[in-house]
């Protein structure tokens, strides 16, 4: 999964970073620079256990830490 995919994944379940962040046991400022480009000196490449849990919350999976009142 791509940084792009990522945020664009992120985006689309309407989680901020500190959300996805609580969900996934991570700062958000990890998730912030996942999300970066690679070319940022920053950036750091999307963990690839939290592209596979990304890839369950898209599939409608929902952990015990999905914020309250969020489909």
């Amino acid at each position: 999964m791509t940084p792009e995919e990522f945020k664009e994944a992120r985006r689309k379940l309407g989680l901020t970073q500190s959300e996805l962040g609580a969900i996934l046991d991570t700062a958000p400022q990890t998730i912030r620079k996942w999300e970066m480009p690679d070319t940022r000196s920053t950036a750091r490449g999307v963990n690839p256990v939290a592209a596979r849990v990304m890839a369950w919350l898209m599939s409608g999976w929902r952990p015990p830490q999905w914020p309250q009142g969020r489909a």
